[in-house]
């Protein structure tokens, strides 16, 4: 606590006060990070009706979120699995907020007519949050691509998809069946995520 209060040029004392243990200001700093990043989200996502259009700006915001310097998301995201259940439990409902938003913005754009129909909605937000999120293993501010052109790369990617219009298939609904993509060719009351 010593490190943190003089880096952030507050007197211990006050610190802790304010955050009597070090896991009290972990939780504080999560909280914060990711209510920032659910009004950020709702903020972008506003100037738009566009199903997709949404979807890729939040994206962008998240990839902001968990590549900035001081993030949040990306504390969150690599100490979740480390917090004690007591703590888990405590930021459980800014956590939830957070997922439920994304997964009303993947249901939003499938109800619009804009996914394919009968796909795992489930699968497809953890499908996407997996590759937003490995992203912070990787990027380099140096490395050629802002998280905004990130963004728009992976929407692309997901939104169109990475095969050539000769490999494109007429119609993708039989082809995502085939491959287990919907909820049709799994059991779908034997579906469950973490």
């Amino acid at each position: 606590m010593r490190g943190i209060a003089r880096e952030s040029g507050i007197l211990l004392g006050s610190l802790t006060y304010r955050y009597p243990k070090k896991n009290d200001l972990l939780l504080a700093v999560m909280d914060a990070g990711v209510r920032r990043a659910v009004q950020a989200i709702e903020v972008v996502v506003e100037g738009t009706d566009a199903p997709l259009d949404r979807l890729r700006l939040a994206l962008r915001v998240h990839l902001r979120e968990l590549l900035a310097p001081d993030s949040a998301v990306w504390l969150l995201l690599h100490e979740w699995a480390r917090l004690p259940e007591e703590s888990k439990s405590a930021l459980r409902g800014v956590h939830q907020r957070y997922e439920f938003l994304w997964q009303r913005l993947v249901e939003d754009a499938s109800a619009a007519g804009r996914l394919s129909p009968g796909l795992d909605l489930r699968l497809v937000h953890l499908f996407v949050f997996g590759a937003a999120n490995s992203v912070a293993y990787w990027y380099r501010p140096d490395g050629g691509r802002t998280p905004d052109q990130i963004a728009d790369a992976f929407s692309a990617f997901i939104g169109v998809g990475v095969l050539s219009d000769s490999a494109r298939p007429e119609s993708v609904e039989p082809l995502l069946e085939k491959m287990g993509a919907t909820l049709e060719t799994a059991d779908a009351a034997e579906v469950t995520y973490a």
